[in-house]
């Protein structure tokens, strides 16, 4: 026991330009995996603390050569597991694609591990003691997940800050956002290390630490339970029909199941009820919405309402992923394009020269991919308060709900998430969507292909919801907006300016303050034989 305890607490001295031993990366990797069990589908946000609090303490103890390799395997643990639903996409159609599903994996996992291992390593750079180490080591992680939601094009997936969704503690979103969340994480998994003294064992001198980190989290956790516990605004009277066809995804365009989805759609928005509004999901239909003209009018009809529609568009030479609003009538009012793309499933860079080698977008049924919209907006439904439109991948990046000219009065996410599988990738990206609403103050309407569909309040509850792999409906009074959150107001800038500054003051320890002199050296203990 001594000696495994050394092993997770303490990595072993080695010479400065050396690589640590595979059994200290297998530990690593080991921990960040352990970590990534507080993200959906699991939720297990004690082991991600207790991971975290190790491995911080195993980075801050490390020589700054080796803490590069100690976060890199860290992190290939905690996105291997966390992005393990990479690889669904491929197996769509395994003939053509499967030989890349490991390959995806790998990369994805490799390139997210390179967002610890590199701040990691700057902050064994600028600081100097490991407890500023520390301290600079959690600050530049914040701000790498921050940088993940831009740095080429972003991939705000799997944040340190995520495995709080499903707690009270998620509430917090509200005023720092997911950001927020992952300084939140890393202070409480911090503070053992950071608050340890000397003793006769590391667990015992970490106890202080470990008592603030739980008397923190009581306190937090206290408050999210009040923050829900307060009225929310009563329910509007619209009605919302949000309909789940449950098209599997790879028979969604086979000409002869693609009839039997439609017919499906069809049926389940003409069942008697009342409704203001029918919400079909993304991509509902096979064919372009420049081919629809016949169609439209039985659309509207079975809707019995005004209808929003996933489809498909052609302007030009150019393919767009769109959401369409259809009258009772069937003229569409309005049009929104998505304008937040995913790389190589919906668009790929130099896709007409590629395309020529047969490299073309997964997503995209037309062209070689999609074209991007021209950003976020509103769309007016006659009746309706304006909503903000965010179609699958959009609704991801938290930075799409702020600038707008006007405050909606929902948010709507359609997504098509049968290219994920039914492990965990879309049960992390309805956490995300939830997020989103607790950060805006505003309720979430979700419809899924193949699920999940939902419907969230402003602080991120879930109201009503269809299950994975489940064709149905979803009737719902459209719930309530809180007043703008500090979050909305503010953005990430407070949270991302605190992490700077901590940066700072560990830098500024790496030069003594003018006029002081620098500490002596201890004298060696004389040898009594010598003597």
């Amino acid at each position: 026991m001594p000696g495994l305890r050394r092993s997770l607490l303490r990595p072993p001295r080695l010479p400065r330009r050396s690589r640590p031993p595979l059994a200290q990366l297998a530990l690593d990797f080991g921990l960040g995996l352990v970590a990534a069990l507080g993200l959906a589908p699991f939720g297990i946000w004690g082991a991600t603390l207790t991971a975290l609090a190790l491995l911080l303490w195993r980075l801050s103890r490390a020589r700054p050569a080796q803490a590069f390799w100690h976060a890199l395997a860290a992190g290939l643990g905690w996105f291997g597991l966390s992005m393990c639903w990479i690889v669904e996409p491929f197996l769509v159609e395994p003939e053509t694609y499967g030989w890349m599903a490991p390959f995806a994996l790998i990369l994805t996992a490799a390139g997210g591990a390179l967002f610890w291992a590199i701040p990691v390593r700057v902050a064994a750079w600028l600081a100097l003691g490991w407890r500023w180490r520390l301290v600079a080591t959690i600050a530049a992680l914040v701000l790498s997940d921050w940088l993940r939601g831009w740095i080429f094009t972003g991939l705000p997936w799997a944040l340190v800050g995520h495995v709080w969704i499903d707690t009270p503690v998620a509430q917090m979103a509200a005023f720092g956002g997911a950001i927020g969340l992952s300084l939140l994480t890393l202070t409480l998994a911090g503070l053992p290390a950071l608050l340890w003294r000397r003793g006769p064992a590391a667990i015992p001198g970490a106890a202080p630490g470990i008592a603030l980190a739980i008397v923190m989290l009581g306190g937090i956790w206290a408050a999210g339970l009040a923050r829900l516990a307060r009225p929310l605004p009563e329910d509007t009277a619209i009605m919302l029909r949000i309909v789940q066809p449950n098209a599997e995804q790879r028979l969604k365009w086979d000409r002869d199941w693609s009839t039997v989805f439609f017919r499906r759609l069809l049926e389940l928005s003409s069942e008697p009820g009342p409704r203001d509004l029918v919400i079909w999901p993304e991509t509902a239909v096979n064919f372009l919405l420049d081919d629809a003209a016949g169609l439209l009018p039985s659309m509207a009809g079975a809707a019995g309402a005004p209808l929003l529609l996933g489809i498909q568009r052609q302007e030009g030479p150019r393919y767009l992923n769109s959401l369409a609003l259809l009258d009772r009538d069937g003229q569409v009012l309005e049009v929104y394009d998505k304008f937040h793309l995913v790389p190589f499933g919906e668009y790929v860079p130099w896709g007409d020269w590629l395309a020529r080698i047969g490299i073309t977008a997964f997503a995209a049924q037309e062209g070689n991919g999609y074209s991007a919209g021209p950003g976020p907006a509103l769309m007016a439904v006659p009746g309706l308060p304006s909503l903000q439109p965010l179609i699958c991948y959009e609704a991801i990046f938290p930075q799409h709900l702020r600038g707008l000219p006007d405050r909606p009065g929902w948010i709507l996410q359609v997504t098509n998430d049968g290219w994920f599988g039914r492990f965990s990738g879309p049960y992390q990206h309805l956490a995300q969507a939830r997020l989103r609403a607790i950060e805006t103050g505003l309720p979430l309407i979700r419809a899924a292909n193949t699920g999940v569909s939902a419907v969230v309040d402003a602080r991120g509850t879930l109201r009503d919801t269809l299950p994975l792999g489940a064709m149905g409906r979803i009737d719902a009074a459209l719930p309530g907006a809180l007043p703008p959150t500090p979050w909305l107001r503010l953005g990430p800038a407070p949270v991302i300016a605190l992490a700077v500054l901590a940066l700072l003051a560990a830098a500024l320890q790496r030069r003594p303050s003018r006029g002081r002199a620098a500490p002596a050296r201890r004298a060696a203990p004389a040898n009594p034989i010598r003597s």
